[in-house]
Formats: structure tokens, sequence, C-alpha cells
């Protein structure tokens, strides 16, 4: 990793872009320090924690400390991951949806105007609820709101609406002009930010049997999530020969890869913002059945990691459907020449496909829904306050995994020699 790290630098153009997502991850930060317009910062600053609430803690963790500080980016990037998940849903369900998904790339960018239209009325409700929020708490007998009125009101729910999307066209630029997936690498930096926080929380926790096991703890979640990140199952394929003219071309023999993961962490975040939606709902009612409701699927209950695993394991095959079609990848085959020794053309091989894709996510969903319940579970046993869970983990190593390829693809396009110098 570092080696390929060294050679990045090198090469001007991933320099360039290297330099260009630093850039766009540092103004995303900063975003976080800011905090709306009247807000009275010194009440903000005396509140440390959110009544004890873990839900609102842990969707703290994902907004990199924003809402702790009600920063014009204390909504972060949850609000566009939402309105993706709703659209990818409706796509299956709504037949127009459904056709601009399969005119390629048209189509998909009319989805994506789609999803940044929601995305707006999302924020703009969220915001709402966190104006109202914020003002129940107390902090030594100050208004964290100056002056509640609707002009005041108005301008706040403007300015975090105003920092989501601004947060959404960071993430896009990065995704076309930079290294890696610009969502994914701003939750990445968003709970980065946050471990020195969770390492101090390590390092001071009393529980003496949670500080040895930590650590191996994580070791052994990290090489888990690469052993089953990188691990594939290799379908030959060979090419038939064709006499194109006077010439024999084609022929050979290769491999189509398919991934016991072939959905990465994108599962694992949507779950993780749904499941984070009803005890938000609850916190923001201000009501005693409200507040019991959100103490129910607290992040460190056993219903939000029972809840969390199912979405998680539904994702994984839903998502994995979206991104990979035997059908279509059989039929790309064909037209090519190309068939699986032993496997007829056309439908056989889109069923034997199917077969082996079901047989490879279903040991994948349960991975990525252990990974990201397991710690949770262990932290529970040791009465340990810690948001860095199984989740936290998964989503960070997967990001760094996937970013890294991205950049080894970059350099090997630019690296390679033909038979031509």
């Amino acid at each position: 990793m570092l080696a390929t790290l060294a050679n990045s630098v090198r090469i001007p153009d991933i320099r360039k872009k290297l330099l260009f997502t630093a850039a766009m991850l540092a103004i995303y930060r900063i975003g976080a320090y800011i905090p709306a317009p009247g807000i009275n910062t010194d009440a903000v600053s005396e509140l440390q924690q959110f009544s004890g609430s873990d839900v609102l803690g842990f969707l703290n963790l994902f907004s990199g400390g924003s809402l702790s500080r009600f920063a014009i980016f204390a909504l972060g990037i949850m609000p566009y991951i939402t309105a993706s998940i709703i659209l990818q849903l409706l796509t299956v369900v709504v037949p127009s949806l459904e056709k601009l998904r399969k005119e390629g790339e048209v189509g998909q960018q009319k989805i994506t105007q789609y999803t940044r239209y929601l995305t707006v009325g999302l924020a703009f409700f969220q915001s709402i609820g966190y104006v109202f929020l914020f003002r129940s708490f107390e902090s030594g007998g100050q208004d964290i709101v100056n002056g509640f009125t609707f002009g005041r009101v108005f301008v706040i729910v403007s300015t975090l609406t105003a920092g989501t999307i601004l947060i959404m066209w960071l993430g896009e630029l990065i995704t076309q002009r930079g290294i890696g997936n610009g969502i994914s690498l701003m939750i990445f930096a968003s709970i980065v930010s946050g471990l020195p926080n969770g390492i101090q929380q390590w390092w001071t926790n009393p529980d003496q049997i949670f500080k040895v096991m930590m650590p191996f703890m994580a070791l052994a979640i990290i090489a888990a999530i690469v052993f089953m990140q990188e691990g594939q199952r290799r379908i030959p394929v060979q090419y038939a020969k064709r006499v194109v003219g006077r010439r024999m071309s084609g022929g050979g023999q290769t491999y189509l890869p398919l991934r016991v993961n072939m959905a990465g962490v994108i599962p694992v975040i949507f779950a993780a913002s749904l499941m984070a939606f009803p005890p938000t709902i609850g916190e923001l009612l201000q009501s005693e059945g409200a507040r019991n409701f959100s103490a129910f699927f607290s992040p460190n209950g056993w219903a939000y990691i029972v809840g969390e695993s199912i979405l998680i394991i539904l994702f994984t095959y839903f998502y994995t459907a979206v991104t990979f079609n035997p059908v279509e990848q059989a039929d790309n085959l064909k037209k090519y020449g190309g068939f699986i020794p032993g496997v007829r053309p056309g439908r056989p091989t889109a069923e034997f496909l199917d077969r082996i894709l079901a047989r490879l996510t279903f040991p994948g969903a349960l991975y990525l829904a252990a990974v990201a319940a397991l710690p949770t579970i262990l932290i529970n046993q040791t009465s340990a306050n810690f948001f860095f869970g199984g989740t936290s983990i998964l989503i960070v190593v997967g990001v760094a995994l996937d970013t890294m390829k991205q950049l080894e693809a970059q350099l090997m396009m630019r690296n390679y020699e033909g038979f031509l110098k």
C-alpha cells in the first residue's frame, strides 16, 4: 500500500487527483467546525453529550462531530444516502424508473437528478426537526437557539439544507475528478475524525477486559474484512476462434471474477442509515412514548442489532442483483463468442451464473451482518460506552480497500506499456 501511494505521487495526473480529493475533504472537515447562524456557541460547547441519547451520538459519529457542534454540515451526508435508498427501491417498483435505469447513462443522470431533489426535501424537514430538538436541550440555563423566531429558524434551516447540498456536490466532484467514491470517502473522513476520541475512550475505560480485548478484536475484524473483501470465485470463460477475412482471430481462455461480497460496504451504510431513522423520529417528537421507542432502537440495543443484521442481508442481495445481472452477462458472452466450459450459451449460462452468485452472496451477506453486529455485542458485554462498533470499522476498511483498488487501476492504466513504444 505504501509503495502504491509513493508511485502515485510521482505521476502528475494522479497527484493532482489526490490533492483535489484531499482539498475537498478538507473543506468538508472545515465546515464541521463552522456553527450555523443564530446558534449560541457557548451553550453548544457546554453541551458535551446529547442527554444520554445513543442514537444521536451514533449520528454524530457519521457526521464527523458536526451534529454536536450544530455546524453548517450538521446533517452530514445521510439525507443523500436515504434519498438514494428510496430511489433504488422505487426503481424496482415503478416501471418508469426501471425504464430509465435501462437507458444507460442518460437514464442514470435523470435518476441522479431525482435523488438530488429528494435529498433537498429530506434535508429541509430533517433540519427543522433538529432545530426543535436542540431547542429542548438545556445547557446551563442558556438557550442554544438565540431568539426562537420564524425568521431565525428559517435561516438556520436554510443553512443546514444548503450545507447538505454543498456536501452532496463535493462528493460528486470527488467521484468525477478525484480518486474513489466521494460519498463513501466523506463517511470515511467523518468516522476517522473521531478516532482520537475513540482511542481516548478506550485508554481511559476502567474496564480492563475491554482495554485488553479491544486491540486484538479490531485487528481480527480488519483481517476478516480484508480476507472476505478480496475473496472471489473465478468462472473460466473460453472464447471461440473466428475467421475474419483471411485471418483467424479470437480464441483464448480467461475468467469471470465473482466476488464473495460484490455489494461492498453499501449495504452496511444503507442499513445503518435506515435503522437510525426510527429512533431519530422518537427523539424529535419529545414525548414519553417516543423516548421509550427511541431507547428500544438504541444502536447498542438488541432490537437495533437484529434489525440492522436483517437489513444488511436484504440489501446485500438487493444491491448484488442491481450491480450484476446474470442474463445480461450471459448475453454479452454469447455476443462476443464466449462460453463457460460445460455450460451451454444463453439461458443455461444465465441460470448457472445466477446459481453461483446466490451461493456466494449468502456467505457474503452473513459476513457483513456478523462483522457489523459481533463487535457491538462484545462491547455491550463489557458495558463500555464506545461508538466504534463493527459498522464503523467495516465502513472504514471497506472504503480504504476500494479506494486503493481505484488508485492501483489508475497506476496500471498509466504505466501499462503495449507492444509499441
